[in-house]
This record gives structure tokens, C-alpha cells and sequence, in this order.
């Protein structure tokens, strides 16, 4: 698990304060790497690690966490039934009943177009929500953000960090885009 969030927040709360002279009301993590075996763990050590941090910024503080759980390398398949015959399902496809998890709120999204092939779904699992964000606005967001390349970037970054130099990023690439 990563013990180094804390870094991570502190450094982004400072900057957000630095730029909009103000705390941010909600923060929202999207988590990858975590496989269900792993969930309580996270539950257990790393959500608690952020909201303790949160804190340090300001003593009245109170974080509204939204913390979600990404996974790519699922065995789940989605079809679709169109024209008397199956196929990919069309993009902003969600699936959050049937073989979603009773424990969690978790659903399954379909964000991009698949030219050939069946498109395998991400699975997304909200492990923690105090932002009262209902299950509808976390798909909206989650198909919003799976269109910002910010998220190819820290990918790359963090794939690159965790196989191969095996530290802590330079705390002065925290506010560029990584050029790798």
C-alpha cells in the first residue's frame, strides 16, 4: 500500500491554498492498483492516513473525502444486444447493478469507443464518500475525468517510479506535466 500519501496531499493542499487562497471543500482520489483482496487494507491505512493529514492544514479542517478504487485488469466483459446481434457497448456505458458487489457502490464503465474486439470495462468502487456524492454524479465525474490526459501522465509516472527508480518522485515535477 502507499505509505507516501500523505506527502502527496500535503503538497497538494498547499498549492491549491497557494493558487485559490482557499481549502478546498471536497477532495476526490482515484486509487489504481488495489485488487479486491486489498480493499479493507485501504479502508484500513490509507483513507485514514489522507483524512488524518486533511486535518494538518487547518485545525477546523473537515476533509469531504471521495475516494475511489480503479481497476483495469478485471476478467469482466460487457456486450450489448443492437441490430440482432451482440457488440461493444457504445461509450459513457454504465453497469452498476447485477454483478456489482453489495459491500461497496461500485459500477462498471465503458469510456471509450472500441473500433474492433470487445471492450473490457474499468471497474470503479467508491471505499469512501463524505462528499455526499450520489452514484450518478461519481459515473459523470469518472466518465469526465477519463478524458483529461492527466491521467496518462501520473500512469506513466508512477509505472516508471514504482519498477524502475524505486524512490520518491522530485517534489518539483508535483505541479508539472511529466514529460517521460
Amino acid at each position: 500500500m502507499i505509505s507516501g500519501f500523505r506527502v502527496c496531499l500535503l503538497a497538494a493542499l498547499q498549492k491549491h491554498y497557494e493558487l485559490n487562497h482557499a481549502i478546498p471543500e471536497r477532495i476526490v482520489v482515484y486509487r489504481d492498483g488495489v485488487s479486491d483482496g486489498k480493499l479493507p487494507t485501504v479502508e484500513q491505512f490509507e483513507i485514514p492516513q489522507l483524512l488524518s493529514y486533511a486535518l494538518r492544514c487547518s485545525p477546523n479542517y473537515k476533509a469531504k473525502l471521495v475516494f475511489i478504487v480503479v481497476q483495469n485488469r478485471i476478467s469482466t466483459m460487457l456486450y450489448s444486444w443492437s441490430d440482432d446481434r451482440f457488440g461493444t457497448p457504445s461509450p459513457r456505458t454504465v453497469l452498476d447493478h447485477t454483478v456489482t458487489n453489495r459491500q461497496w457502490v461500485d459500477f462498471y464503465l465503458m469510456a471509450h469507443y472500441m473500433h474492433q474486439g470487445c471492450g473490457l470495462p474499468t471497474h470503479y468502487i467508491s471505499a469512501y464518500n463524505t462528499a455526499d456524492a450520489t452514484p450518478h454524479h461519481l459515473q459523470w465525474l469518472t466518465f469526465k475525468m477519463c478524458h483529461m490526459y492527466w491521467n496518462w501522465y501520473a500512469h506513466k509516472l508512477t509505472f516508471l517510479w514504482g519498477q524502475y527508480l524505486h524512490c520518491e518522485p522530485a517534489i518539483q515535477l508535483s505541479d508539472k506535466l511529466f514529460s517521460l
